[in-house]
């Protein structure tokens, strides 16, 4: 999926990231825009979400069965179509969790490049973390921060199906990441323990080089619904407190995902992960004192974008 020299602007073109996780799969187009000052504007073109949950497969199993596999295919050719239709100039298609276990995962993906003509990257849980970590979201809040209160360090904390990604940031700095097995799936399936978490938070504080004053950037479908589900009245502008998620917490976890999926209105693939996820959420904000989490809606898509756009402009240059 090259574009010719001759047809491609510098100025303006769209690229797209491709996110294979362990509970779903996503395929985001974004436009790059250069700006009069050289800076570039990224504005979302197409956004989709598949319900794929490899890890349904690979958590019980060790490997994904023929039927996911054959909608895995089908997924990549429609995500294909989707950035040829947006005439995208440069496309990174990455999996994490679900398939760095998946002992057919290497052959599965050989397939799909051949069949589909995708490359599929298979990436560490370190290199998750660090291109999460690239969207750089804890400098635009530092810029638009109104008060001297602003925290200056900052634990990104993204929770998936298979695993969690942190990435530390103290003044501007990555200090920082790590990749922990323990994800919303993983738990589900009975393969995390209390000690499993506790011993995460014990790492995360270690990882913090004794830091206090620490505000949590949550990313990940789950922690973006969770902030939509505070009522209006009790909602801050960008953030989820610790009490509103204890809260929800408890009120998901007393309920069957049946009856979650009628009263709060969720999707099946999401009425059972949310619980496990928020549980996340509320033992690593206690874990390291802070007082609620910040939901910029930003994720590896995001920071696979961002690193493909400073090459195309490292290109140019």
């Amino acid at each position: 999926m090259k574009t010719k020299k001759k047809d491609f602007n510098p100025d303006c073109f769209n690229l797209a990231a491709i996110d294979i996780g362990s509970n779903a799969a996503r395929l985001l187009i974004k436009s790059v825009t250069r700006q009069d000052d050289g800076t570039l504007l990224f504005q979302k073109q197409q956004f989709v979400r598949v319900p794929l949950r490899l890890g349904m497969d690979v958590f019980h199993d060790g490997k994904i069965s023929d039927e996911r596999a054959e909608q895995f295919i089908r997924m990549i050719k429609a995500f294909r179509q989707l950035m040829i239709i947006y005439k995208v100039v440069a496309y990174r298609a990455c999996a994490t969790s679900a398939l760095r276990d998946a002992e057919n995962g290497e052959k599965i993906i050989k397939h799909i490049q051949k069949e589909v003509g995708v490359k599929i990257e298979i990436i560490s849980g370190d290199e998750e973390a660090e291109t999460i970590y690239n969207t750089h979201i804890e400098k635009l809040l530092l810029m638009s921060a109104s008060n001297t209160e602003e925290k200056k360090s900052y634990l990104y904390v993204d929770v998936g199906g298979g695993s969690t990604e942190v990435s530390f940031i103290s003044e501007g700095q990555l200090k920082a990441s790590h990749s922990f097995n323990i994800g919303t799936l993983r738990m589900l399936s009975g393969l995390v323990s209390l000690e499993n978490l506790n011993a995460m938070c014990d790492e995360i504080v270690a990882l913090m080089q004794e830091h206090n004053e620490c505000a949590i950037i949550g990313s990940g479908g789950n922690i973006n619904k969770l902030f939509r589900l505070v009522p209006k009245k009790q909602k801050l502008k960008d953030r989820i407190t610790l009490p509103q998620l204890e809260k929800l917490y408890g009120q998901l976890a007393s309920i069957t995902v049946e009856e979650r999926m009628r009263e709060f209105d969720l999707r099946a693939d999401r009425a059972d992960v949310i619980v496990p996820a928020a549980q996340i959420f509320i033992n690593i904000a206690k874990a390291i004192g802070a007082t609620d989490i910040i939901v910029p809606t930003i994720g590896l898509a995001d920071g696979i974008i961002n690193n493909l756009a400073q090459a195309q402009t490292e290109d140019l240059s």
